[in-house]
């Protein structure tokens, strides 16, 4: 695999900020990255089932405004909005909870093309716990697997787990955990409890054990 997954971390901008849903506290988990293709062809890459398999995940479902999706052994939803080729937002549930998540597509010079991914999540357990790299890390390899396949290589979806377990993925899930730690701070969160929670997300990802205080 020729991708270098942690040059990609510094591609990305990450943003955290407050917002109501449904009345209720939530925070916004905000990546943007530009791509190297036109603002169509990302469209049809990030939601054309035979393409989106090819470096996120297998999707069925009703693929249309007010139809239900599945994601295989992931997320299911409804799509609430879907205006191409720049904007989609879908309910995002998974392990009994609800989120949402908005993917925004802008044109820019030279036939490149930025992806704008919010995910806002409800201020539970799940983000006291962990922050916005609960949603965040997983985000940034799906922005890298996109890359990896819209680059030169165009190489297929990889092994998750290997990766995991790898010194790259170490480094990866390490990194884009600290990077989600900052975001937060620059968002006015306390910084230790910033920096913990960055450190339970690492120590998710990598199966090692968090430090706390």
């Amino acid at each position: 695999m020729s991708f270098d997954f942690n040059a990609h971390l510094g591609t990305v901008t990450r943003s955290v900020s407050s917002l109501e849903r449904n009345g209720e506290p939530a925070r916004k988990v905000s990546l943007e990255r530009i791509y190297n293709t036109s603002a169509e062809d990302l469209w049809d890459a990030c939601t054309r089932p035979e393409r989106l398999r090819r470096w996120f995940l297998p999707v069925e479902g009703e693929l249309k405004p007010g139809g239900h999706y599945q994601l295989e052994g992931n997320a299911s939803g409804t799509i609430a909005e879907c205006e191409p080729p720049r904007f989609l937002a879908v309910t995002w549930e998974f392990g009994g909870g609800m989120s949402w998540v908005e993917l925004h597509i802008r044109a820019e010079e030279n036939d490149r093309s930025k992806l704008i991914l919010a995910h806002i999540c409800p201020l539970d357990e799940h983000w006291q716990t962990y922050g916005p790299g609960a949603a965040g890390v997983g985000w940034d390899l799906g922005l890298a697997g996109l890359a990896a396949y819209l680059g030169p290589d165009s190489f297929e979806r990889f092994d998750e787990e290997a990766f995991f377990a790898s010194p790259e993925g170490q480094s990866f899930m390490t990194g884009s955990s600290a990077d989600w730690g900052r975001a937060a701070i620059a968002a006015g969160d306390d910084p230790t409890q910033a920096e913990t929670a960055a450190s339970r997300t690492a120590a998710f990802y990598t199966g090692t054990e968090a430090e706390e205080d």
